[in-house]
Formats: structure tokens, sequence, C-alpha cells
């Protein structure tokens, strides 16, 4: 699994952190997405998923 954002679409909604906090944090300063593991373990793979899903602006891909 690989995980791709584009900083570019996100609006800061947090929703990936809410999913996924082992993999997503957002920049205090905006709270665009940082991604903390591009590539995390496969038993994450759910979350992940339930992330990007929940992504109001799809902001994140997840490439398996």
């Amino acid at each position: 699994m690989k995980i791709l954002i584009d900083e570019d679409k996100c609006v800061g909604a947090g929703q990936c952190v809410l999913a996924a906090a082992d993999v997503f944090d957002q920049r205090d300063e905006d709270g665009v997405v940082i991604l903390l593991d591009a590539v995390p373990p496969r038993e994450l793979l759910p979350q992940v998923k339930d992330a990007a899903v929940r992504c109001p602006a799809l902001a994140i891909e997840v490439v398996e």
C-alpha cells in the first residue's frame, strides 16, 4: 500500500486524522494534511481507506 496526498486539494477538515492518526496529522498553521507514514503497515489498510473515503476534498489516494 502506498498513500498519495494532494496538498493543494486539502481543506483541513481533519477527517483523515480521526480515521488514522498513526498515518495522518495536520499542520498547525493551516490544517493541511501531513503524511506521517507513506507506506504504513498492512494492518492499517482499513483505517487508511476510511480516511480516504472521509476526505471531503478527495485529497488522499490509496494505491494497493
